[in-house]
């Protein structure tokens, strides 16, 4: 836990099961170094992150092999996009030039009027960082916020006080 002007700030983990191929990739270790529980598995699609208390799902996909083996990748992406239902394809590149565009724009196409959302990036610590806020703020409230489930409970006790009902009285026969 981290303090910041007095007040101690949670820190936020979720569980990402990953594809089995992805066991040594930098963004396993760096998942894995920020405390998330990171479990493996080969029943995923290869190359695939599943958040599933967020309910979402990353595709990684290096845009260079991509170019060589591109139809049976979209048979892998189509695949994917059946399965999960919030499904993000990430494109990595260090540079994203006319091919890497092109790729880009001819999956779009292949995809449009999917739920396929896909996003361009460039190295691990920047892809960890874009799917842990996507997964962060697509995750229940209830599941991982404290503060939240405090403050249900706050509004409950007080919604069953006599007091409170008493001035929801007040207020029915004032209209």
């Amino acid at each position: 836990m981290a303090e910041s002007g007095g007040q101690e700030k949670a820190r936020w983990f979720t569980t990402v099961i990953m594809s089995t191929a992805l066991q040594n990739h930098e963004i396993a270790a760096s998942l894995q170094s920020q405390h998330h529980r990171v479990r493996y598995s080969d029943s995923v699609e290869k190359g695939s992150l599943i958040f599933s208390l967020s309910g979402v799902a990353f595709l990684l996909a290096d845009t260079q092999e991509l170019l060589m083996t591109e139809d049976l990748f979209l048979d892998r992406i189509e695949k994917f996009i059946n399965i999960h239902r919030n499904s993000f394809l990430l494109l990595s590149a260090a540079l994203h030039g006319p091919k890497e565009w092109d790729i880009m724009f001819r999956i779009q196409n292949r995809f449009l009027g999917s739920n396929l959302r896909i996003i361009p990036v460039h190295n691990a610590s920047e892809t960890v960082r874009l799917m842990l806020t996507i997964a962060k703020t697509t995750s229940k409230p209830h599941v991982d916020n404290i503060c939240y489930r405090m403050m249900t409970a706050k509004a409950q006790i007080i919604e069953q006080s006599s007091v409170w009902k008493m001035l929801h009285q007040i207020q029915l026969d004032c209209n």
